[in-house]
Protein backbone atom coordinates (compact mmCIF):
# COMPACT_ATOMS: atom_id res chain seq x y z
CA UNK A 1 0.00 0.00 0.00
CA UNK A 2 1.49 3.74 -1.05
CA UNK A 3 0.53 6.02 1.22
CA UNK A 4 1.28 9.83 1.04
CA UNK A 5 1.77 12.07 4.21
CA UNK A 6 0.54 15.46 3.75
CA UNK A 7 1.84 18.51 4.81
CA UNK A 8 5.22 19.03 6.75
CA UNK A 9 5.76 20.08 10.25
CA UNK A 10 8.80 22.22 9.93
CA UNK A 11 10.70 23.53 7.57
CA UNK A 12 14.48 24.47 7.85
CA UNK A 13 16.92 25.18 5.26
CA UNK A 14 16.83 22.29 2.58
CA UNK A 15 15.16 20.43 6.07
CA UNK A 16 12.17 19.22 6.31
CA UNK A 17 10.50 17.55 9.46
CA UNK A 18 7.41 14.45 9.26
CA UNK A 19 5.43 13.41 11.93
CA UNK A 20 4.12 10.35 11.98
CA UNK A 21 5.49 8.58 9.68
CA UNK A 22 6.02 4.80 10.24
CA UNK A 23 8.19 1.81 8.36
CA UNK A 24 10.54 4.38 7.20
CA UNK A 25 14.42 3.46 7.12
CA UNK A 26 17.61 5.95 7.31
CA UNK A 27 18.36 6.74 4.32
CA UNK A 28 15.47 6.33 2.03
CA UNK A 29 15.09 8.20 -0.71
CA UNK A 30 11.38 9.93 -0.85
CA UNK A 31 9.48 11.84 -3.57
CA UNK A 32 7.95 15.44 -2.52
CA UNK A 33 4.98 16.49 -4.51
CA UNK A 34 4.09 20.57 -4.26
CA UNK A 35 1.07 22.16 -4.98
CA UNK A 36 1.77 23.35 -8.51
CA UNK A 37 2.38 19.53 -9.67
CA UNK A 38 6.46 19.59 -9.30
CA UNK A 39 8.54 16.46 -7.80
CA UNK A 40 11.36 16.92 -6.10
CA UNK A 41 13.47 14.23 -4.32
CA UNK A 42 14.64 14.10 -0.86
CA UNK A 43 16.01 11.36 1.40
CA UNK A 44 16.09 10.60 5.13
CA UNK A 45 18.92 11.75 7.21
CA UNK A 46 17.48 11.98 10.89
CA UNK A 47 14.77 9.47 12.90
CA UNK A 48 13.23 9.68 16.30
CA UNK A 49 10.64 7.15 16.17
CA UNK A 50 7.68 8.33 14.25
CA UNK A 51 9.38 11.41 13.70
CA UNK A 52 11.69 12.14 10.42
CA UNK A 53 14.18 14.86 8.62
CA UNK A 54 13.96 14.53 4.84
CA UNK A 55 16.85 16.31 3.38
CA UNK A 56 15.60 17.85 -0.33
CA UNK A 57 18.01 17.25 -2.60
CA UNK A 58 17.06 20.72 -4.41
CA UNK A 59 15.33 23.73 -2.68
CA UNK A 60 13.65 23.86 0.14
CA UNK A 61 11.66 27.20 -1.56
CA UNK A 62 8.12 26.96 -2.65
CA UNK A 63 7.46 23.77 -0.30
CA UNK A 64 4.27 24.30 1.96
CA UNK A 65 3.64 23.26 5.46
CA UNK A 66 0.27 22.12 4.53
CA UNK A 67 -0.43 20.49 1.09
CA UNK A 68 3.10 19.36 0.14
CA UNK A 69 3.27 15.51 -0.38
CA UNK A 70 5.37 12.93 0.73
CA UNK A 71 5.79 9.70 -0.34
CA UNK A 72 8.50 7.10 1.05
CA UNK A 73 9.53 5.02 -1.93
CA UNK A 74 11.02 2.42 -0.08
CA UNK A 75 14.79 2.10 -1.18
CA UNK A 76 17.77 3.82 -0.95
CA UNK A 77 19.34 6.43 -3.23
CA UNK A 78 20.66 4.19 -6.58
CA UNK A 79 22.62 5.33 -9.49
CA UNK A 80 21.61 3.79 -12.57
CA UNK A 81 24.44 1.73 -14.14
CA UNK A 82 25.32 0.28 -17.90
CA UNK A 83 28.27 0.14 -20.25
CA UNK A 84 27.21 3.04 -22.23
CA UNK A 85 27.81 5.68 -18.96
CA UNK A 86 31.30 5.70 -20.34
CA UNK A 87 31.83 8.89 -22.23
CA UNK A 88 28.84 10.36 -20.73
CA UNK A 89 28.34 14.07 -18.52
CA UNK A 90 26.37 13.72 -15.29
CA UNK A 91 25.20 16.39 -12.82
CA UNK A 92 26.11 15.65 -8.85
CA UNK A 93 23.86 13.45 -8.46
CA UNK A 94 23.94 11.44 -11.62
CA UNK A 95 21.38 12.51 -13.95
CA UNK A 96 22.37 12.88 -17.39
CA UNK A 97 23.12 16.62 -18.56
CA UNK A 98 24.69 16.44 -22.09
CA UNK A 99 21.69 15.84 -23.79
CA UNK A 100 22.26 12.27 -25.10
CA UNK A 101 19.19 11.19 -23.12
CA UNK A 102 19.20 8.99 -20.27
CA UNK A 103 21.29 5.85 -19.08
CA UNK A 104 19.28 2.19 -20.17
CA UNK A 105 20.65 0.46 -17.07
CA UNK A 106 21.71 -3.15 -16.87
CA UNK A 107 21.58 -2.71 -12.86
CA UNK A 108 21.00 0.05 -10.28
CA UNK A 109 23.18 0.29 -6.52
CA UNK A 110 23.17 2.23 -4.02
CA UNK A 111 25.12 5.46 -3.30
CA UNK A 112 27.03 4.24 -0.67
CA UNK A 113 28.33 1.33 -1.47
CA UNK A 114 28.67 -2.30 0.25
CA UNK A 115 30.92 -3.24 3.20
CA UNK A 116 34.07 -4.75 1.71
CA UNK A 117 35.42 -7.40 3.75
CA UNK A 118 39.29 -6.44 4.60
CA UNK A 119 40.34 -9.89 3.75
CA UNK A 120 39.42 -9.63 -0.24
CA UNK A 121 41.20 -7.19 -0.46
CA UNK A 122 44.36 -7.72 -2.83
CA UNK A 123 47.52 -5.72 -1.95
CA UNK A 124 48.08 -2.86 -4.78
CA UNK A 125 50.97 -3.63 -7.58
CA UNK A 126 51.70 -2.26 -10.57
CA UNK A 127 51.54 1.46 -11.56
CA UNK A 128 49.62 4.14 -13.21
CA UNK A 129 51.82 5.94 -15.90
CA UNK A 130 50.68 9.72 -15.88
CA UNK A 131 53.30 10.62 -18.42
CA UNK A 132 54.47 13.61 -15.52
CA UNK A 133 57.83 13.32 -14.96
CA UNK A 134 57.78 13.82 -10.95
CA UNK A 135 54.60 11.46 -10.26
CA UNK A 136 55.60 8.90 -12.18
CA UNK A 137 59.49 8.71 -11.16
CA UNK A 138 59.19 9.94 -7.61
CA UNK A 139 55.61 9.90 -5.97
CA UNK A 140 54.80 6.81 -8.52
CA UNK A 141 50.71 6.13 -8.39
CA UNK A 142 49.66 2.74 -7.79
CA UNK A 143 46.84 0.95 -9.41
CA UNK A 144 44.26 0.56 -6.43
CA UNK A 145 46.55 3.30 -4.06
CA UNK A 146 44.19 6.88 -3.12
CA UNK A 147 46.60 9.25 -3.57
CA UNK A 148 45.95 13.13 -2.79
CA UNK A 149 47.02 16.26 -4.70
CA UNK A 150 47.22 19.01 -1.85
CA UNK A 151 46.97 22.63 -3.41
CA UNK A 152 46.11 25.84 -2.70
CA UNK A 153 43.56 28.34 -4.20
CA UNK A 154 44.63 29.92 -8.02
CA UNK A 155 47.45 27.00 -8.03
CA UNK A 156 47.38 25.11 -10.96
CA UNK A 157 45.54 21.60 -9.94
CA UNK A 158 42.88 21.88 -12.65
CA UNK A 159 45.61 22.11 -15.32
CA UNK A 160 47.47 19.38 -13.62
CA UNK A 161 44.43 17.00 -12.98
CA UNK A 162 43.62 17.70 -16.79
CA UNK A 163 47.19 16.15 -18.16
CA UNK A 164 46.51 13.45 -16.00
CA UNK A 165 43.17 12.69 -17.34
CA UNK A 166 44.27 13.15 -21.01
CA UNK A 167 48.06 11.19 -20.44
CA UNK A 168 46.98 8.63 -17.78
CA UNK A 169 47.19 4.72 -18.95
CA UNK A 170 47.94 1.93 -17.45
CA UNK A 171 51.59 0.14 -17.43
CA UNK A 172 51.33 -2.40 -20.11
CA UNK A 173 50.79 0.58 -22.77
CA UNK A 174 47.68 -0.91 -23.47
CA UNK A 175 44.40 1.49 -22.45
CA UNK A 176 41.92 -1.59 -23.41
CA UNK A 177 40.10 -1.56 -19.84
CA UNK A 178 41.24 1.58 -18.61
CA UNK A 179 38.97 4.48 -17.47
CA UNK A 180 38.58 7.99 -15.90
CA UNK A 181 35.75 8.71 -13.47
CA UNK A 182 36.35 12.48 -13.32
CA UNK A 183 34.36 14.05 -10.54
CA UNK A 184 34.33 18.22 -10.37
CA UNK A 185 32.43 19.76 -7.35
CA UNK A 186 31.33 23.34 -6.48
CA UNK A 187 33.49 24.84 -9.23
CA UNK A 188 32.69 27.61 -11.31
CA UNK A 189 31.12 27.49 -14.88
CA UNK A 190 34.34 28.82 -16.67
CA UNK A 191 36.56 25.83 -15.07
CA UNK A 192 33.51 23.53 -15.68
CA UNK A 193 33.76 24.24 -19.26
CA UNK A 194 37.38 24.15 -19.10
CA UNK A 195 37.53 20.40 -17.83
CA UNK A 196 34.41 19.42 -20.82
CA UNK A 197 36.46 21.10 -23.89
CA UNK A 198 39.77 19.96 -22.78
CA UNK A 199 38.67 16.71 -22.66
CA UNK A 200 36.22 17.21 -25.54
CA UNK A 201 39.53 18.62 -28.10
CA UNK A 202 42.18 15.73 -26.77
CA UNK A 203 39.87 12.58 -27.66
CA UNK A 204 39.59 11.61 -24.24
CA UNK A 205 35.74 11.86 -23.67
CA UNK A 206 35.10 8.53 -24.68
CA UNK A 207 37.27 6.83 -21.93
CA UNK A 208 35.76 9.59 -19.06
CA UNK A 209 32.69 9.55 -16.89
CA UNK A 210 31.94 13.27 -16.07
CA UNK A 211 30.36 14.34 -12.79
CA UNK A 212 29.88 18.40 -12.44
CA UNK A 213 28.64 19.50 -9.46
CA UNK A 214 28.36 23.49 -10.25
CA UNK A 215 29.25 26.34 -7.30
CA UNK A 216 25.51 27.33 -7.74
CA UNK A 217 24.22 23.56 -7.65
CA UNK A 218 22.61 22.57 -4.27
CA UNK A 219 25.46 21.82 -1.48
CA UNK A 220 22.92 18.44 -1.04
CA UNK A 221 24.01 17.87 -4.42
CA UNK A 222 27.52 17.98 -3.66
CA UNK A 223 27.62 15.43 -0.75
CA UNK A 224 26.16 13.18 -3.28
CA UNK A 225 28.66 13.60 -6.12
CA UNK A 226 31.78 11.46 -4.92
CA UNK A 227 29.46 9.02 -3.83
CA UNK A 228 27.83 8.41 -7.01
CA UNK A 229 31.64 8.45 -8.97
CA UNK A 230 32.57 6.18 -7.01
CA UNK A 231 29.57 3.78 -7.13
CA UNK A 232 29.90 4.15 -10.95
CA UNK A 233 33.63 3.43 -10.33
CA UNK A 234 33.12 0.11 -8.95
CA UNK A 235 30.92 -1.15 -10.93
CA UNK A 236 33.25 -0.66 -13.80
CA UNK A 237 35.91 -2.30 -11.81
CA UNK A 238 34.43 -5.13 -10.23
CA UNK A 239 31.67 -5.97 -12.43
CA UNK A 240 33.74 -5.20 -15.76
CA UNK A 241 36.98 -5.57 -14.83
CA UNK A 242 38.39 -1.96 -15.62
CA UNK A 243 41.36 -0.30 -14.49
CA UNK A 244 39.43 3.12 -13.59
CA UNK A 245 41.49 6.14 -11.89
CA UNK A 246 38.80 8.45 -9.63
CA UNK A 247 39.77 12.07 -9.74
CA UNK A 248 37.45 14.35 -7.36
CA UNK A 249 38.13 17.91 -6.93
CA UNK A 250 37.49 19.70 -4.89
CA UNK A 251 36.93 17.73 -1.56
CA UNK A 252 37.72 20.89 0.07
CA UNK A 253 34.29 21.76 -1.34
CA UNK A 254 32.75 18.95 -0.53
CA UNK A 255 34.40 19.28 3.30
CA UNK A 256 32.47 22.30 3.54
CA UNK A 257 29.24 21.38 1.94
CA UNK A 258 29.44 19.23 4.92
CA UNK A 259 30.15 21.62 7.51
CA UNK A 260 26.88 23.61 6.22
CA UNK A 261 24.63 20.26 6.04
CA UNK A 262 25.96 19.79 9.74
CA UNK A 263 25.31 23.19 10.51
CA UNK A 264 21.51 22.84 9.52
CA UNK A 265 20.89 19.78 11.25
CA UNK A 266 22.13 21.37 14.43
CA UNK A 267 24.61 19.25 15.32
CA UNK A 268 27.91 20.34 17.72
CA UNK A 269 30.16 21.50 15.37
CA UNK A 270 34.24 20.37 15.98
CA UNK A 271 37.86 21.50 14.61
CA UNK A 272 36.91 24.77 12.81
CA UNK A 273 33.22 24.20 12.46
CA UNK A 274 33.58 20.68 10.64
CA UNK A 275 31.42 17.71 11.84
CA UNK A 276 32.64 15.35 14.33
CA UNK A 277 32.30 12.49 12.01
CA UNK A 278 34.12 14.24 8.93
CA UNK A 279 36.88 11.41 9.61
CA UNK A 280 34.54 8.42 9.08
CA UNK A 281 32.87 10.59 6.40
CA UNK A 282 36.05 10.67 4.16
CA UNK A 283 37.20 7.26 4.75
CA UNK A 284 34.01 6.16 3.60
CA UNK A 285 34.79 7.58 0.44
CA UNK A 286 38.49 6.80 -0.40
CA UNK A 287 38.35 3.47 1.29
CA UNK A 288 36.48 2.78 -1.29
CA UNK A 289 39.89 2.46 -3.70
CA UNK A 290 41.74 -0.61 -4.06
CA UNK A 291 41.47 -4.50 -5.87
CA UNK A 292 39.38 -7.22 -4.06
CA UNK A 293 40.29 -10.94 -4.89
CA UNK A 294 38.17 -12.20 -8.00
CA UNK A 295 38.46 -9.39 -10.29
CA UNK A 296 40.61 -8.27 -12.29
CA UNK A 297 39.68 -4.65 -12.17
CA UNK A 298 41.16 -1.94 -9.73
CA UNK A 299 40.00 1.77 -8.41
CA UNK A 300 42.60 4.16 -7.83
CA UNK A 301 42.20 7.68 -6.54
CA UNK A 302 43.06 11.20 -6.92
CA UNK A 303 41.09 13.55 -4.32
CA UNK A 304 42.35 16.91 -5.09
CA UNK A 305 41.59 19.45 -2.20
CA UNK A 306 43.14 23.07 -1.78
CA UNK A 307 44.69 23.68 1.69
CA UNK A 308 42.93 27.03 2.96
CA UNK A 309 45.72 29.46 3.28
CA UNK A 310 47.59 26.67 1.93
CA UNK A 311 47.79 25.57 5.64
CA UNK A 312 48.55 21.81 5.32
CA UNK A 313 47.67 21.53 9.04
CA UNK A 314 43.87 22.51 8.57
CA UNK A 315 41.31 19.50 9.22
CA UNK A 316 40.60 18.39 5.36
CA UNK A 317 44.15 18.40 4.34
CA UNK A 318 45.08 16.88 7.61
CA UNK A 319 42.29 14.18 8.19
CA UNK A 320 42.73 13.10 4.31
CA UNK A 321 46.63 12.34 5.29
CA UNK A 322 45.70 9.87 7.67
CA UNK A 323 43.12 7.81 5.68
CA UNK A 324 45.83 7.71 2.07
CA UNK A 325 48.92 6.79 1.31
CA UNK A 326 51.03 9.88 0.87
CA UNK A 327 50.24 13.34 -1.07
CA UNK A 328 51.43 15.40 -4.12
CA UNK A 329 52.04 18.52 -2.58
CA UNK A 330 52.15 21.56 -5.05
CA UNK A 331 54.49 24.68 -4.09
CA UNK A 332 53.38 27.72 -4.62
CA UNK A 333 56.99 29.19 -4.90
CA UNK A 334 57.60 27.13 -7.54
CA UNK A 335 54.90 28.16 -9.67
CA UNK A 336 56.02 31.93 -9.18
CA UNK A 337 58.90 30.87 -10.54
CA UNK A 338 57.12 29.69 -13.44
CA UNK A 339 57.37 25.81 -13.24
CA UNK A 340 54.87 23.57 -14.14
CA UNK A 341 53.59 21.34 -12.48
CA UNK A 342 54.71 22.81 -9.43
CA UNK A 343 54.95 19.53 -7.31
CA UNK A 344 57.44 19.94 -4.02
CA UNK A 345 59.41 17.20 -4.31
CA UNK A 346 60.19 16.93 -0.26
CA UNK A 347 56.71 16.73 1.30
CA UNK A 348 55.71 14.67 -1.53
CA UNK A 349 55.18 10.94 -1.23
CA UNK A 350 53.74 7.59 -2.32
CA UNK A 351 53.71 5.28 0.55
CA UNK A 352 52.88 2.06 -2.02
CA UNK A 353 55.72 3.00 -4.58
CA UNK A 354 57.74 0.77 -3.50
CA UNK A 355 56.06 -2.76 -4.02
CA UNK A 356 54.50 -1.44 -7.48
CA UNK A 357 58.16 -0.28 -9.46
CA UNK A 358 61.44 -1.72 -10.02
CA UNK A 359 62.44 -5.41 -11.97
CA UNK A 360 59.05 -6.68 -13.74
CA UNK A 361 57.20 -3.16 -12.99
CA UNK A 362 59.11 0.15 -14.48
CA UNK A 363 62.80 -0.62 -14.41
CA UNK A 364 65.49 -2.25 -11.78
CA UNK A 365 66.78 1.39 -10.80
CA UNK A 366 64.02 2.97 -10.33
CA UNK A 367 63.45 2.78 -6.71
CA UNK A 368 67.38 3.91 -5.65
CA UNK A 369 67.21 6.53 -8.12
CA UNK A 370 64.13 8.09 -6.73
CA UNK A 371 66.24 7.49 -3.22
CA UNK A 372 69.27 9.62 -4.61
CA UNK A 373 67.16 12.29 -6.05
CA UNK A 374 65.16 13.06 -2.95
CA UNK A 375 68.94 12.87 -1.27
CA UNK A 376 70.21 15.13 -3.32
CA UNK A 377 67.40 18.10 -3.71
CA UNK A 378 67.14 17.71 0.14
CA UNK A 379 71.19 18.59 0.01
CA UNK A 380 69.99 21.60 -2.52
CA UNK A 381 67.51 22.84 0.07
CA UNK A 382 70.17 22.83 2.62
CA UNK A 383 72.63 24.21 0.13
CA UNK A 384 70.30 27.07 -0.50
CA UNK A 385 69.82 28.06 3.42
CA UNK A 386 73.51 28.15 3.92
CA UNK A 387 73.57 30.43 0.74
CA UNK A 388 71.05 32.50 1.97
CA UNK A 389 73.19 33.89 5.30
CA UNK A 390 76.73 33.61 3.81
CA UNK A 391 76.45 34.48 -0.09
CA UNK A 392 76.44 31.61 -2.31
CA UNK A 393 80.16 32.99 -3.63
CA UNK A 394 81.57 31.90 -0.20
CA UNK A 395 79.89 28.22 -0.64
CA UNK A 396 82.04 24.97 -1.14
CA UNK A 397 82.57 23.60 -4.67
CA UNK A 398 80.46 20.64 -3.52
CA UNK A 399 77.63 22.94 -2.58
CA UNK A 400 77.86 25.29 -5.74
CA UNK A 401 77.36 21.90 -7.44
CA UNK A 402 73.96 21.48 -5.23
CA UNK A 403 73.08 24.72 -6.29
CA UNK A 404 73.49 23.86 -10.31
CA UNK A 405 72.15 20.69 -9.65
CA UNK A 406 68.77 22.08 -7.82
CA UNK A 407 68.16 24.61 -10.73
CA UNK A 408 68.70 22.19 -13.58
CA UNK A 409 65.79 19.56 -12.00
CA UNK A 410 63.97 22.23 -11.47
CA UNK A 411 63.87 23.23 -14.78
CA UNK A 412 64.34 20.02 -16.96
CA UNK A 413 63.09 17.61 -14.11
CA UNK A 414 60.33 19.74 -12.39
CA UNK A 415 59.56 21.54 -15.11
CA UNK A 416 57.58 20.02 -17.90
CA UNK A 417 55.12 21.35 -20.77
CA UNK A 418 51.58 20.98 -19.87
CA UNK A 419 51.50 19.10 -23.73
CA UNK A 420 54.24 16.94 -22.66
CA UNK A 421 53.69 13.34 -21.90
CA UNK A 422 56.87 11.47 -20.83
CA UNK A 423 57.80 7.21 -20.67
CA UNK A 424 58.86 6.18 -17.63
CA UNK A 425 62.00 5.48 -19.22
CA UNK A 426 62.36 9.15 -20.43
CA UNK A 427 61.76 10.41 -16.91
CA UNK A 428 64.68 7.94 -15.63
CA UNK A 429 66.56 8.92 -17.98
CA UNK A 430 66.47 12.59 -17.36
CA UNK A 431 66.80 11.73 -13.82
CA UNK A 432 70.36 10.20 -14.74
CA UNK A 433 71.76 13.06 -16.75
CA UNK A 434 70.70 15.45 -13.67
CA UNK A 435 72.62 13.32 -11.48
CA UNK A 436 75.75 13.39 -13.93
CA UNK A 437 75.86 17.06 -12.59
CA UNK A 438 77.15 15.57 -9.10
CA UNK A 439 80.52 13.69 -8.23
CA UNK A 440 79.95 9.86 -8.27
CA UNK A 441 81.12 9.85 -4.54
CA UNK A 442 77.56 12.07 -4.00
CA UNK A 443 75.79 9.55 -4.86
CA UNK A 444 75.65 7.83 -1.61
CA UNK A 445 71.83 5.68 -1.64
CA UNK A 446 72.91 3.81 -5.23
CA UNK A 447 75.27 0.56 -5.45
CA UNK A 448 78.03 0.43 -7.83
CA UNK A 449 76.38 -1.75 -10.08
CA UNK A 450 73.74 0.51 -10.85
CA UNK A 451 75.90 3.38 -11.18
CA UNK A 452 78.44 1.83 -13.48
CA UNK A 453 75.90 0.57 -16.34
CA UNK A 454 73.79 4.30 -15.76
CA UNK A 455 75.74 7.02 -14.14
CA UNK A 456 77.66 9.44 -16.49
CA UNK A 457 79.52 12.34 -15.27
CA UNK A 458 78.27 15.89 -17.07
CA UNK A 459 80.59 17.64 -19.31
CA UNK A 460 83.38 19.41 -16.82
CA UNK A 461 84.07 22.65 -19.19
CA UNK A 462 83.69 26.04 -17.34
CA UNK A 463 81.88 28.78 -19.02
Amino acid sequence: MVLDYVGVKEINGSLIVLDGVKGAFNEEIVDIRLDDGTVRQGRIVQMDGERVVVQVFESARGISLKNTKTRLQGRPMEMPLSREIIGRILNGSGKPIDGLGDIFPEKTANINGTPLNPVSRVYPKNYINTGISTIDTLITLIRGQKLPIFSGSGMKHNELAVQIVRQAKISDNSNEGFCVVFAAMGVKNDVADYFKRSFEESGVMNKVVMFLNLANDPIIERTLTPRCALTVAEYLAFELDMHVLVIMTDMTSYAEAQREYSSSKGEIPGRKGYPGYLYSDLASLYERAGMIKGSKGSVTQIPILTMPNDDITHPVPDLTGYITEGQIVLNRGLQGQGIYPPVDILPSLSRLMKDGIGEGYTRADHQPLANQLFSSYAKVIDARSLASVIGAEELSAIDKKYLEFGEQFEAQFVNQDFSENRTIEQSLELGWKLLGILPRGELDRVDDAILDRYYKPADKTEE
